[in-house]
């Protein structure tokens, strides 16, 4: 495998390795797609490990039994061998890098949101476009990863249930997020009584159907927010006709207000999704 043109195969990986100690980097390759139009890669793995970041628009990750919203302020580490999907709406653009080797405990388990600081930014644009002398290279390839921390961000990721009949309700949701069924309607089109259901949405999500569905708006109004819609627009695609009504949501969601949010983006605050949950 050379460090011009690091596997992305499609096959199954082994999983990386959780306890190793040394750190060591056999190669980057990065790449930066731009979506003219909505676009979706399908359920996949990679033998490389893989960093998502620079988003600008809504680009959307599901992996490790969660849905991930990537925002612009932060990258998204998935592990080598962990089976992810990737989605963005129109307009959006974003860097895609897969390093080739063994890294730290830390990044080597789990689906993680890291910062990706300037200077990593930069090291990785240079080196996927300028030749480097090799012992240069891999000096920078150490350093770039070596610049990745993880941060607490637990509400870019939104647990999603795994029932074939919530998973159902779930994708419905996250599509269309205004979408204003109750949960006695849910429980007919999906065939099951309206207790268990309520019961199997707590089970497997650790929430309630409304708060759930609170939740779902809120991570897809963060992706509208990056990409630069209106406060009012957002909270009429989200489901909310009263602007003042999902301001309120976002807050007791988040922490903060949408204002503080989007100024966050702009100012290159990492911890801007460092809310409460």
């Amino acid at each position: 495998m050379t460090r011009q043109a690091i596997s992305q195969s499609g096959q199954t990986a082994p999983q990386a390795t959780a306890g190793v100690g040394v750190q060591q980097v056999n190669g980057v390759c990065t790449q930066y797609f731009e979506c003219a139009t909505p676009a979706t890669w399908t359920e996949h793995v990679h033998t490389t490990h893989e960093l998502l970041w620079g988003a600008r628009g809504v680009l959307t990750v599901e992996a490790d039994g969660g849905f991930f919203a990537v925002p612009a302020t932060l990258g998204l580490w998935i592990p080598a061998g962990v089976v992810h999907a990737v989605k963005s709406t129109q307009g959006t653009g974003f860097y895609c890098s897969h390093i080739d080797g063994q890294v730290m405990p830390h990044l080597a388990s789990r689906t993680v949101a890291v910062t990706v600081p300037a200077a990593a930014q930069e090291l990785l644009r240079h080196m996927s476009a300028f030749d480097m002398d090799d012992s240069i290279r891999e000096r920078s390839e150490q350093v770039v990863v070596g610049l990745l921390d993880v941060v607490d961000a637990r509400p870019m990721l939104l647990p999603m249930p795994t029932d074939p009949r919530l998973e159902l309700i779930a994708r419905a949701l996250l599509d269309d997020p205004a979408l204003d069924r109750s949960l006695e309607e849910w429980s007919v089109k999906v065939a099951i009584s309206v207790r268990n259901l309520s019961r199997l949405f707590h089970k497997e999500t650790g929430m309630t159907f409304a708060q759930w569905r609170i939740h779902a708006r809120v991570r897809v109004a963060l992706g509208l927010l990056a990409a630069g819609y209106p406060v009012s627009s957002v909270s009429r695609r989200v489901g909310y006709n009263n602007p003042s009504a999902f301001v309120q949501v976002f807050r007791k969601v988040m922490g903060h207000t949408p204002g503080w949010y989007v100024a966050s983006l702009k100012a290159g605050n990492h911890h801007s999704l460092a809310g409460s949950v």
